[in-house]
């Protein structure tokens, strides 16, 4: 079931759907990056404010240097993704400009969840992910917590409870961290790795906080 359940997924992104995915944080909404209408339904699925941007997901570190200008180290990628991470890079001309047109950066996710890397690679171009919830409620751990969308969705993917749905914790979502300027970096949203992903930018890569 696992291929077919990908082959549908895919299928139904290609055809400009939208599609309720399980991440390694939240249950997320997925749509073809580079499809602008798609990216419009996703705005108007969670009454989003146009002016916050959208994540892409990519399966694998190799396929991020399309997409963004990377000012890191391969190996600081690698050391953080795939994870429960946002990196905050510049965008390259690759990115459809339909896509956060209000800024020259861009959030990518590797989420380290084997459906989703499969998902992505079997996609062309990047996936748009962002979570499976209204706008300002709460994250999402299981495909019956956002049952009002599932009219306005292709497909929901259902892979059971992520995490511990009573764990507060467990609904945080990814940390973002915005690494487009050399030698620092700076936390958007502290998400559920922070500390870790902290030690690894201070301690390995000596970057210092952007406000330092």
């Amino acid at each position: 079931g696992w291929r077919e359940a990908v082959a549908a997924a895919a299928g139904a992104l290609q055809a400009g759907g939208l599609v309720a995915v399980p991440t390694d944080t939240v249950y997320g909404v997925a749509c073809l990056a580079q499809d602008s209408a798609a990216v419009r339904s996703i705005y108007s699925l969670k009454g989003r404010n146009g002016a916050k941007p959208l994540a892409i997901c990519l399966g694998d570190v190799e396929r991020l240097y399309r997409y963004c200008h990377v000012n890191v180290p391969d190996e600081l990628l690698r050391d953080l993704l795939p994870g429960p991470v946002t990196l905050v890079l510049e965008r390259s001309e690759e990115l459809n400009k339909d896509l956060n047109p209000f800024t020259s950066l861009v959030g990518v996710r590797i989420p380290n969840h084997p459906f989703m890397r499969d998902l992505a690679r079997a996609c062309s171009g990047p996936l748009a992910l962002t979570s499976a919830n209204i706008s300002s409620q709460g994250s999402t751990l299981t495909v019956l917590e956002f049952q009002d969308l599932w009219p306005q969705l292709s497909l929901v993917i259902d892979g059971g409870p992520i995490g511990d749905i009573q764990s507060p914790e467990c609904r945080l979502g990814s940390t973002v961290v915005d690494l487009s300027v050399s030698g620092k970096f700076s936390i958007i949203r502290p998400g559920c790795a922070l500390t870790p992903t902290v030690e690894i930018l201070k301690k390995k890569y000596g970057l210092v906080p952007e406000s330092s």
